[in-house]
C-alpha cells in the first residue's frame, strides 16, 4: 500500500508541477486545531490578491469547506468518481473568484477509498485545464492514506499546531510518518488560537526541540493566528474572516501568512 500512495502522490506533485501549480497541504495530525479555517482564508486572501487559487475539500468524508463559505453543492468528489461529472463540473465559485472544491459529508465510501480511486482524484485534479496559481488542500485529521498522499504530493506542508498535549503529540506522529515513510523533510508550523505572538513562538520551539533530537527534518515557524472572536463570528456567517472583517487581529495575521 505504501508503494502505491507513494506512486500516486508523485504522480500528482509531477503533474501539476508542469503547470508551476503551488501545491500547498493544510493538516494537522488531529481534528478541532482550526485547519479547515487556516486554509478557507489563506485561499481567499490569495485570491483576494489577485491570484488563481483553488481550495480542494480533501477531508473525504467529514468535507465542511463548504459550510464555511456558505456554499450549496450540488455535487462532490463522489460524482467524480461515478464518472458523473468532471473536476469543472462540481467546482465552486466562492467570494474573489476563489474555486473550490467540494468533498462529500457523512458518506462511509468516501472515508475508505481504495488506491485506485484515490488516483483517480489524483488525475482529476492535476489534469484540471484551467491555469491556477496555488491549489490548497484542506486535509483530513489523522494519518489516513489521503492524508499521507496529498501531503508528500504538495509543495509545502503546514502543520497547524494549537496549545494542547494532543496536538502537540499528533503533529509529531504525522510529521515523523511523512518523514520516515515518505521522505518529506522540511514543514512549516502555524501555529493557531494562541494569546499572542510569543506564546506561538514558545509552541513552536517547543515542538521543535523534540523533532530535532528524534527526527532529521527541518521544522519553520511559517506564522501565527491569534484566537480572535471575529472568526467565530465569520464562521456563524458563513463566510472568511478575511472578507467580512477585515480590520479583525485575525485577519491581519492571514494576510501576513499569504505573503
Amino acid at each position: 500500500m505504501f508503494a502505491t500512495s507513494n506512486h500516486q502522490a508523485q504522480g500528482l506533485a509531477k503533474l501539476v508541477g508542469q503547470r508551476d501549480t503551488q501545491v500547498i497541504a493544510i493538516t494537522g495530525g488531529k481534528g478541532g486545531v482550526g485547519k479547515t479555517s487556516i486554509a478557507v482564508n489563506l485561499s481567499m486572501v490569495m485570491a483576494m490578491n489577485g491570484g488563481e487559487v483553488a481550495l480542494l475539500d480533501a477531508d473525504l468524508g467529514l468535507a465542511n469547506v463548504d459550510v464555511h463559505l456558505g456554499l450549496c453543492p450540488q455535487r462532490h468528489l463522489g460524482h467524480l468518481l461515478d464518472g458523473e461529472c468532471d473536476l469543472a463540473g462540481l467546482m465552486l465559485e466562492a467570494a474573489h473568484g476563489l474555486k473550490v472544491i467540494p468533498a462529500s459529508s457523512g458518506r462511509r465510501r468516501m472515508a475508505q477509498l481504495g488506491s485506485a480511486e484515490h488516483a483517480a482524484l489524483i488525475h482529476a485534479v492535476a489534469e484540471y485545464p484551467e491555469p491556477l496559481d496555488t491549489l490548497i488542500v484542506d486535509t483530513a485529521a489523522g494519518l489516513s492514506d489521503s492524508v499521507t498522499m496529498f501531503c508528500s504530493a504538495a509543495d509545502e506542508v503546514v502543520v497547524v499546531l494549537t496549545d494542547e498535549p494532543a496536538s502537540l503529540t499528533d503533529a509529531y506522529a504525522l510529521i515523523k510518518v511523512l518523514s520516515h515513510e515518505y521522505s518529506v523533510n522540511r514543514f512549516r508550523l502555524l501555529t493557531n488560537l494562541t494569546t499572542n505572538a510569543r506564546q506561538g513562538r514558545e509552541l513552536f520551539l517547543r515542538l521543535r526541540r523534540v523533532t530535532d533530537h528524534f527526527l532529521d527534518v527541518v521544522l519553520d515557524h511559517m506564522g501565527n493566528v491569534p484566537a480572535d472572536p471575529y472568526l467565530k463570528r465569520a464562521v456563524r456567517r458563513q463566510s472568511a474572516v478575511v472578507d467580512v472583517y477585515p480590520g479583525s487581529r485575525a485577519s491581519a495575521a492571514f494576510k501576513l501568512l499569504a505573503g
